[in-house]
């Protein structure tokens, strides 16, 4: 009787996680892995295993084309490794985009790459205005990044860099000073 009124000490045990009581579960990750169906890779990771990849589209040079579209402007883009210099007609992206707003469109899928100055780029752009211009380098620079590297496909695509901004100026209609405006109007 006397040992049933004292403590009993226990034995240290190795808490392993098909051992361990629902008591001790602190958030739901342990719990998916007291469950056992606790899931071996991102949910990412899956999507990028499951989609097939697309090969690499590279010229007889090893570039990657591609052309960007946006409001009036067509953009030519060849993308190739080397050292993050932007080539826009003939000129580096500092001179012919001026506005620092304008270089940052331009370099926003390499940001979200993580390829910061690891490709080259060459191309030409014809039609529009400035800001058309940089959207449309934009948009052909995030194809030929896919077409380089297939896997970078689904992280511009979920940035929506791979669609083309089909917005365009509404045309001006008769009767109207522009597109929507009227006239203005005169009592007398």
């Amino acid at each position: 009787m006397a040992d049933e009124t004292t403590p009993e000490t226990e034995t240290p045990t190795v808490d392993t996680p098909a051992a361990a009581a629902p008591e001790s579960v602190s958030d739901l990750a342990s719990l998916k892995d007291l469950a056992g169906d606790a899931p071996q890779a991102d949910a990412a990771e899956v999507a990028r295993s499951t989609a097939p990849l697309r090969e690499q589209e590279l010229d007889a040079q090893g570039r990657a084309y591609a052309t960007g579209r946006r409001k009036d402007a067509v953009a030519r883009v060849w993308l190739k490794p080397g050292t993050g210099k932007i080539t826009v007609n003939g000129r580096d992206q500092e001179v012919f985009f001026a506005r620092p707003t304008l270089r940052l469109v331009i370099n926003q899928p390499f940001a979200i790459t993580d390829r910061a100055g690891q490709y080259d780029v060459i191309c030409t752009v014809a039609g529009g205005g400035l800001s058309g211009q940089a959207g449309a380098v934009k948009h052909g620079i995030s194809q030929a990044l896919s077409k380089y590297e297939p896997a970078l496909r689904s992280t511009v695509k979920a940035a929506g860099f791979l669609t083309r901004d089909s917005r365009v100026v509404e045309r001006k209609k008769y009767g109207r000073a522009k597109a929507r405006r009227s006239f203005q109007f005169s009592k007398r």
